[in-house]
């Protein structure tokens, strides 16, 4: 393309890899370097201050403020233990929106159909689209579908976008992350990831292994109902896992980052997994698990009432936020050591969501 060039390197590649929608430092590059050039958005009366990127932008509305959000689902297999592309879609979109503290008011659902695809397998996909809204209590108010010929899309691809409320007083974004709060989780970790590659691969590793795949919006009122202002930062941990959520918080609040690996719950069949594979817990995507950077005076309160939720009863304390070693994450092992946690370079398990 004439006149075009890349700011900067990414990584010696001059073409697109799977590791580039992983979620990982790829991904990361190829945001800063090739698509925020691009777009070079000004500012204007509609947009939030210039900041790390989040899951959602909050915009200015008519005297209110709106998140907004847009996603895309490439999941293969499109069914999976514990749900399929329709309420990952759902799902994710609503996880996002109420990661900036937003009550999800519409989506959207836009379909990449391949030729050939059979019309029982996409009613199955739009009935489960359908179910998991109506469960949220989220319309589904507008839409698109395209076809493209036999082989160029492994059967269909799914993009959504939302849009949602935020309540006053509610202000949840990356770079509110304050030495002192409290790190809590959800839930234990790399569910959805590991059911996901059970079955694309045929490999079983005992118990009953399912994706994690939920909502969040309920957890998260009752979190905002213990105190609005007392949570800051709130993330679903979905490609490049847990590790890829701290550290992105970490580098954008411009703080440092410790929690106690013994800490994270991890299910034994993840665990058995991971170690069978060679991988690390931490960078398995999840769809229905929240972490959350809480002031220290509203820490308790906060766990308590994530227990108290179904989507939290599981919830756990795993650390705390320093003004040492700014933007770096830190690890206490097992061993009574510690080691720097860092992003994924690409993507360990592609095709997760």
């Amino acid at each position: 393309m004439t006149g075009w060039s890349c700011p900067a390197p990414l990584r010696g590649h001059d073409r697109v890899v799977l590791g580039h929608g992983g979620g990982g430092v790829l991904s990361a590059e190829l945001v800063e370097h090739l698509f925020l050039p691009a777009f070079a958005p000004e500012p204007s009366e509609l947009s939030e201050p210039s900041e790390p990127l989040a899951d959602a932008v909050v915009l200015e509305v008519g005297g209110g403020r709106l998140a907004f959000t847009t996603d895309s689902y490439v999941v293969r297999p499109l069914f999976f233990p514990g749900g399929s592309i329709g309420e990952l879609a759902v799902h994710g979109t609503v996880n996002d929106l109420a990661c900036r503290g937003a009550r999800p008011l519409a989506l959207s659902a836009g379909f990449i159909l391949e030729e050939g695809l059979e019309l029982e397998l996409l009613g199955r996909v739009a009935q489960a689209m359908g179910r998991a809204a109506a469960q949220v209590g989220v319309r589904v108010a507008t839409g698109d579908t395209k076809v493209v010929e036999r082989g160029l899309a492994d059967g269909l691809y799914v993009n959504t976008s939302g849009i949602g409320l935020v309540p006053a007083g509610v202000d949840i974004r990356p770079a509110r992350a304050r030495p002192g709060d409290r790190i809590l989780l959800s839930g234990p970790i790399g569910d959805h990831g590991i059911a996901v590659l059970s079955v694309r691969e045929g490999l079983a590793f005992g118990g009953d292994l399912r994706s994690d795949t939920a909502p969040l919006h309920g957890l998260v009122d009752v979190m905002l109902a213990a105190t609005r202002s007392g949570v800051h930062v709130l993330r679903d941990p979905t490609r490049g896992g847990l590790a890829t959520s701290l550290c992105e918080i970490a580098a954008a609040a411009r703080v440092g980052i410790g929690f106690t690996e013994s800490a994270i719950p991890v299910r034994p069949a993840v665990e058995a997994a991971c170690g069978f594979l060679g991988l690390d817990p931490l960078h398995i995507a999840n769809e229905g698990r929240m972490v959350a950077f809480v002031a220290a005076a509203e820490a308790d309160a906060v766990l308590e009432a994530m227990r108290a939720h179904p989507g939290g009863r599981d919830s756990v304390l795993i650390g705390t936020v320093t003004a040492e070693h700014p933007g770096v994450v830190v690890a206490r092992t097992a061993f009574g050591g510690t080691r720097v946690i860092d992003r994924p370079l690409g993507e360990a398990l592609p095709r997760i969501c």
